[in-house]
Parts: structure tokens; C-alpha cells; sequence
């Protein structure tokens, strides 16, 4: 069976920093394309950084220059950091796993983000 946790949400001020972790098992974790997504209240879920299993980087114009995705498939981790936070950027992150080609895609259950004072 195959589980995403996602953790490293809370509260922060605006203009603060915040680390997310995700932890895959039930998955050859190298395998997968790895991407943090996140639902602001109201809205679509959006991608906010990929990496592949190639380490090729992807991300979202709204978070680019604030926020760096990594990988440790030793601990079978993504990582998503974020810098310089801002209000709007309060939302549900969630975590995905994907392999396109054997049309595989697992969620986390999503870690909540709130910027504000």
C-alpha cells in the first residue's frame, strides 16, 4: 500500500520560511516524478515545484525564486522549502508521486500552510 506523509505545516509570518517534508513508502521511491501541489481556500490545486527521477526542476511562476524542491531518495523524502512567505501563500500543500508512463499518481493527505500575523 502505498502512503505519502507529508509534514513541516504550521503557522508563520509573512516574510518567514517553512520547511515541508514528504515521505513516500509502498513505492520504488527513485522511480517517481515527485511534485509538491497546493489548494488555496476556494481555488483549483496548483503545482508549485517538480522534480523528476532525473532531477529535472519545474516551477510554478508564482513560487519561483521563493521556494527550492529537493530529493533524498536514500530516505525516500521530497522537500520543499520556502522563503519570503506571503499571505496568499496559505493553503493545503500536498504531495505527489507520479509515473506517467505506467499511469501511477499517489496524494498525500496534504499538510496546511498559514501566512499571517
Amino acid at each position: 500500500q502505498v502512503h505519502l506523509v507529508e509534514s513541516g505545516g504550521g503557522l508563520v509570518q509573512p516574510g518567514g520560511s517553512l520547511s515541508l517534508s514528504c515521505t513516500a513508502s509502498g513505492i520504488n521511491f527513485s522511480m517517481f516524478d515527485m511534485a509538491w501541489y497546493r489548494q488555496r481556500a476556494g481555488l483549483q490545486r496548483e503545482l508549485v515545484a517538480g522534480i523528476s527521477r532525473t532531477n529535472s526542476l519545474n516551477y510554478a511562476e508564482s513560487g519561483r525564486g521563493r521556494v527550492t524542491i529537493s530529493r533524498d531518495n536514500a530516505k525516500n523524502t521530497v522537500y520543499l522549502q520556502m522563503h519570503s512567505l506571503e499571505p496568499e501563500d496559505t493553503a493545503v500543500y500536498y504531495c505527489n508521486a507520479k509515473r506517467v508512463l505506467w499511469g501511477q499518481s499517489h496524494w498525500g493527505q496534504g499538510t496546511q500552510v498559514t501566512v499571517s500575523s
